[in-house]
């Protein structure tokens, strides 16, 4: 506890770095262009297509016309946008935590490396085939779950447990590879996780509960839908902002467990004394003459008297 206490700790202030912020806004970057895109060129006829689908389902035909006789006929055209965008916003979510550890994790790795940790040495256990390869797997595996887990949150207290769960588990598997992969073995990568998982995990959840925060953004209902422009690169920066003080807090608690495995390992190795080449003492029944002594130094000929 007081490791992870410390690394949050220090995570947090390393946030204020103006490198770290400059990190966390190059995705802002790329994600601003790639939703502009995306939204310029797809926007119109995805509320278009999701406004037929719905209009095709009978229970919303008698949802909208309930609706409209109590008054609010104005929601109807405001549905099919808000679909989207929750539609949307996970898959945002996977991409700024993609890009967090493509672009932003190695160089906070460096960062907490260079200053805090200089003299650990790099023994490079990680390669960037297993990063992609473990993080396009682990995302895909939590999509999945997530997809399936869906009719569970229905039920109130499922809905704020099981998505922080499942993006904690993708954090916890995405950033513990990645903050690992140049300073420790692959022998010391598997003992470090195998010591730290639940730790880790828990680390994993609780930044997992921090991503959910920013979603508060689109709490604003019809009018998320006018304020979108400005609410998509917002809620993408504190995604952005959120994932770099994961890896942050991974890193520093990472390479801290990672140090102190070290030590331990080096401590437990004891230097052999000089003499331990020589067989250990034992009492050696030695010929003299007509008597017989006992001696517990090891065995040596002593020479007779001559006759």
């Amino acid at each position: 506890m007081r490791l992870l206490m410390d690394s949050f700790w220090r995570a947090a202030a390393y946030c204020l770095h103006p490198r770290v912020i400059a990190l966390s806004v190059l995705p802002l970057v790329l994600m601003a262009v790639l939703s502009l895109g995306l939204g310029y060129f797809f926007w119109e006829p995805a509320v278009a297509w999701l406004r037929a689908w719905l209009h095709g389902w009978p229970v919303f035909g008698t949802v909208m016309g309930w609706l409209q006789g109590l008054g609010f006929g104005a929601v109807q055209a405001a549905v099919a946008p808000l679909l989207l965008i929750a539609l949307v916003t996970p898959l945002v979510v996977v991409l700024s935590l993609l890009l967090v550890a493509g672009l932003v994790t190695p160089s906070v790795v460096a960062l907490v490396g260079d200053r805090r940790f200089p003299q650990l040495e790099k023994r490079r256990g990680g390669s960037f085939l297993g990063s992609l390869f473990g993080a396009l797997w682990a995302t895909v595996a939590a999509l999945v779950v997530l997809v399936l887990s869906i009719p569970l949150w229905l039920v109130p207290p499922l809905v704020l447990v099981l998505p922080p769960l499942i993006w904690g588990w993708l954090t916890y598997r995405v950033m513990s590879y990645d903050v690992l992969a140049d300073h420790a073995s692959k022998a010391e990568r598997t003992e470090l996780l195998r010591e730290h998982r639940f730790t880790l995990l828990t680390l994993g959840v609780l930044t997992g509960y921090l991503g959910a925060a920013p979603a508060l953004v689109w709490a604003w209902g019809a009018l998320t839908v006018v304020l979108a422009p400005v609410l998509v690169p917002v809620s993408v920066w504190l995604y952005t902002l959120v994932f770099a003080f994961s890896a942050l807090w991974f890193t520093h608690y990472a390479l801290a467990a990672l140090e102190a495995m070290r030590a331990k390992a080096a401590a437990n190795v004891q230097v052999a004394p000089a003499d331990a080449a020589w067989p250990a003492p034992s009492a050696v029944l030695v010929e003299q003459g007509d008597a017989t002594v006992s001696t517990s130094r090891p065995y040596a000929p002593t020479p007779l008297p001559p006759p």
